[in-house]
């Protein structure tokens, strides 16, 4: 294993950041490249830890049990891990610009690959940051960018390109959903997916075989657990070993039986009113059409001081927000349905 770092100059005189990148040299050059990093949103930690025994196995099995090249940072965004605002950690968003550390990369095609870390003193330190992992992830056949959500399971968002055929690593993280996104938005695994996509400039690819960019959602944010991580880096191995990546024995890949929808298919529950939030049903649950999800209690101890909220179609409850005390219009939960939503949706992202 090879371990170095990046260093990036901070916007203001003595200060810098370290982003630690580890690089284990695969034996065939045939093989796939992949490239994996954790914890853009800095404060999402199951994905560090996943590939923090990950790493240790890799190492385990030394240069002759890899047999594609893997680069892995495990703490991709050391700018959010040092954002904290009365001792709590903001690590989504750039406290400076006022953006989401997973938005706004550069959509450039692939040949112009290159040019993401030229100049680099031109651009602030969170742009800096954007473009040498993206730089890092176009050198890749495999990219994964490791998340986790509030509360909530196993899924993923992954660009209708790379399905069914990324339905491998769905089964192997045990998923228990899947959702297909448009590829529309300036995230990092679509930025990844965009530049493949127009490898050639004006033209694009609609199918990319044996190219994968996918954000991986790990559960919750609470869910930094030793069994959970070391469960999911025994998944990802299967994953690389059935893509001929690391070398196993039994390299046979599962099978993902869970839902995959259209971001479109996705309800998004939202307070109409600030107050209190008792939920009725858990993550995990199916409900039907009408099923009671939550209480807002939005005037304590008046009468009609509390307001009831119903699914609006049949699905699998895949989100919860962990706040017990919610604003108007936040987001309480996100449910997987068989059918589109009424509600309208822009192209892109679902959530800032």
């Amino acid at each position: 294993m090879d371990v170095s770092e990046i260093i990036i100059p901070g916007d203001t005189p003595g200060t810098e950041w370290r982003l630690p990148v580890l690089r284990f040299k695969g034996s065939d050059p045939k093989a796939p490249k992949v490239y994996i990093q954790a914890a853009l949103h800095a404060g999402e930690l199951p994905g560090t830890v996943l590939l923090h025994f990950l790493c240790e196995r890799l190492r385990q099995e030394g240069q002759g049990g890899i047999a594609g090249d893997i680069t892995i940072v495990p703490q991709a965004n050391p700018i959010g891990a040092a954002q904290s605002h009365f001792g709590e950690l903001q690590g989504r968003f750039d406290l400076g610009s006022r953006t989401n550390f997973n938005r706004d990369f550069p959509l450039i095609p692939l040949v112009d690959r290159a040019t993401l870390t030229e100049d680099l003193d031109d651009y602030p330190a969170t742009d800096r940051l954007k473009r040498q992992l993206l730089h890092m992830a176009l050198g890749a056949d495999l990219v994964l960018d490791l998340h986790c959500d509030d509360e909530s399971l196993q899924y993923a968002y992954i660009d209708e390109t790379f399905w069914p055929e990324a339905a491998d690593l769905a089964a192997a993280l045990e998923m228990e959903a899947v959702l297909l996104s448009d590829g529309e938005s300036s995230a990092f695994e679509e930025a990844v997916g965009f530049a493949w996509k127009y490898e050639v400039p004006g033209e694009r690819q609609s199918r990319l075989p044996g190219k994968l960019s996918v954000t991986v959602e790990l559960r919750g944010k609470r869910d930094v657990d030793p069994i959970l991580a070391k469960r999911d880096a025994d998944g990802l191995w299967r994953f690389l070993a059935a893509r001929g990546i690391v070398n196993s024995e039994k390299a046979t890949a599962a099978v993902f039986s869970g839902p995959a929808v259209p971001l479109d298919n996705v309800e998004i529950i939202r307070a109409p009113e600030g107050g209190a939030v008792l939920f009725h049903r858990n993550i995990g649950e199916r409900m039907a059409e009408g099923d009671l999800l939550a209480t807002i209690v939005t005037r304590p101890g008046q009468p009609g001081g509390s307001i009831e909220l119903y699914a609006p179609q049949d699905g699998l409850i895949l989100t919860r927000t962990s706040d017990r005390l919610v604003r108007r219009r936040g987001d309480l939960m996100k449910i997987a349905c068989g059918s589109p939503s009424k509600a309208s949706r822009r192209a892109g992202a679902l959530e800032n």
